[in-house]
C-alpha cells in the first residue's frame, strides 16, 4: 500500500527516490485501536526536517489526511506507517533546485513490541546530518551488515570523539548503577520514543564513552517500532536484560496514550 500525495504511486514517481535518494521520513507504529504514540511529535519532525532539507514548510494537515486514508483503506490491525517526503523533480546535478516536496505514504504490518535482547558491535560511524531522519541509509545499513556478519545483531555507533551516539535505526539509552537513566550527549537523531520516555521517566543526558557504556548496569535500544529493547551485550561486555528500570521504561512507554490521526 503506497500512495504519493494521496494517489496511487507509479514507477516513474519512485525513480527519483530510488536513483537520487534524497528525502526524509518518519515511521509511526499504529496500535490495534488506531492510536499512534507521539503522533504530534512525528508531524513536528516532518515539518522541521522539511525546512532543513528543502528550505520550505510542510502542511502537517495534508500528512494526516493521507495517512488517515491509507489506514481506512487497510481496514485495521497493528501496522507501521512510513511517511517519506521527497521532490520527484530532484536532479542529481542540481539538487539545490529541488524545493517542492511531495508526500509518500506506505504501510506495512507491525512486528511484535517484545523482542529478544540485542547484541551489538561498536563501530566508528556518524550519520550524515544526524539530526534529520533522512533516507540516506547506505552507511547505516553497511555498518549493520558488517556487525551481523561478525555475529552481532546490529551496530552501535561511536563518533571520532570517542562518544557513543546511537544505533543503526534506533536510539540507545543506559541505566547507571544508581538506577538513573542516561541518554548519550552526542550528535543523534532526536527520537520520538526518547522524547516520550523523557516525559514520563527521570533521566539525565551526559557524554558516554564506549568504556563508560560498557560499565553501565543495563543498556537498551528504543524506537517507535520496538519500544524498549534490552541490549544483552556491547562487543564482549554483557548486560543484565532483566534490570527493573528496563521494566519501568517498558511500562511507561506502554502507558503513553495513542493519538488519533
Amino acid at each position: 500500500m503506497v500512495t504519493l500525495d494521496g494517489k496511487p504511486v507509479s514507477v516513474d514517481d519512485l525513480l527519483p527516490l530510488a536513483l537520487t535518494n534524497v528525502g526524509h521520513f518518519t515511521s509511526m507504529r499504529v496500535d490495534e485501536d488506531g492510536g499512534i504514540r507521539g503522533l504530534a511529535l512525528h508531524l513536528e519532525r516532518l515539518v522541521r526536517d522539511s525546512e532543513l532539507v528543502w528550505g520550505v514548510g510542510l502542511d502537517a494537515g495534508r500528512v494526516r489526511e493521507y495517512v488517515r486514508r491509507e489506514l481506512a483503506e487497510r481496514g485495521g490491525g497493528a501496522c507501521v506507517v512510513r511517511v517519506t517526503v521527497y521532490d520527484p523533480a530532484v536532479d542529481l546535478g542540481h539538487p539545490g533546485d529541488a524545493g517542492d516536496p511531495h508526500i509518500l505514504v506506505s504501510v506495512r504490518a507491525a512486528g511484535p513490541l517484545t523482542l529478544a535482547p540485542l547484541r551489538v558491535k561498536s563501530v566508528p560511524y556518524v550519520r550524515d546530518l544526524p539530526e534529520v531522519k533522512h533516507v540516506g541509509l547506505f552507511g547505516t545499513l553497511h555498518a549493520r551488515a558488517e556487525a551481523q556478519r561478525a555475529g552481532f545483531g546490529d551496530a552501535l555507533f561511536v563518533g571520532p570523539d570517542g562518544l557513543v551516539s546511537e544505533g543503526g535505526t534506533w536510539n540507545v539509552g543506559f541505566v547507571d548503577h544508581d538506577g538513573t537513566v542516561i541518554w548519550p550527549q552526542a550528535p543523534v537523531l532526536p527520537g520520538v520514543t526518547v522524547a516520550l520516555l523523557q516525559r514520563h521517566t527521570a533521566y539525565r543526558t551526559a557524554p558516554v564513552t564506549l568504556a563508560r557504556a560498557k560499565g553501565m548496569a543495563a543498556a537498551f535500544a528504543t524506537n517507535t517500532g520496538i519500544g524498549v529493547r534490552p541490549l544483552s551485550a556491547i562487543d564482549d561486555t554483557g548486560f543484565a536484560v532483566d534490570h527493573p528500570v528496563l521494566e519501568r521504561l517498558r511500562e511507561a512507554y506502554a502507558g503513553v496514550p495513542g493519538e488519533r490521526v
